[in-house]
């Protein structure tokens, strides 16, 4: 059985609960990259925005978890907060497999939005890979300044915008 293969009959992905709020926040820690929320957020966000997040599962543990939200202003655009995936589960492509996941569900999404710090090289390669395999643009440019976050330490964050998708394009990739 190839990796690939592997992947797809171990993994299980569905929506979030807030039974998942601890183990998402415990994900989160332990990623080392990702700015790490209060617990209480990640409860409130596996319960209110469970139709447009996931987690992923492999042996009853989770794995992954990508936030996801539609964007008030823009409904067409599904706006991703963050990407976990468990360290003993990366480099096996599982982010572009959540993504394909949650852009399959019952939403009319034209756009996926995201921010990127310019040192966070994985994020970048996921959602430029992922226009790439929906053979639609990935449009990069200035959105938070380090200067717009409190304290000292935060970098610059850059606007990912991916689109417009074909639900064509999703159905076959997905």
């Amino acid at each position: 059985m190839t990796k690939e293969q592997d992947i797809k009959t171990d993994f299980h992905f569905r929506k979030p609960n807030k039974n998942d709020g601890a183990a998402v926040w415990e994900l989160i820690k332990h990623t080392g990259v990702l700015d790490l929320n209060s617990s209480y957020s990640y409860l409130m966000w596996c319960e209110v925005f469970s139709e447009t997040s996931i987690v992923t599962e492999r042996e009853g543990e989770i794995v992954g978890f990508i936030s996801g939200f539609i964007h008030p202003d823009t409904p067409n655009t599904l706006f991703i907060w963050q990407v976990a995936v468990n360290e003993s589960e990366r480099g096996n492509g599982l982010g572009t497999k959540m993504l394909f996941q949650l852009l399959n569900r019952e939403h009319c999404i034209e756009y996926v939005e995201a921010t990127v710090s310019p040192s966070n090289t994985p994020s970048q390669n996921l959602f430029q890979g992922l226009a790439k395999k929906l053979d639609t643009n990935c449009e990069v440019g200035d959105y938070f300044s380090s200067n717009d976050f409190p304290g000292e330490g935060h970098e610059d964050e850059l606007l990912f915008k991916i689109g417009p998708i074909q639900e064509e394009k999703i159905l076959i990739k997905g």
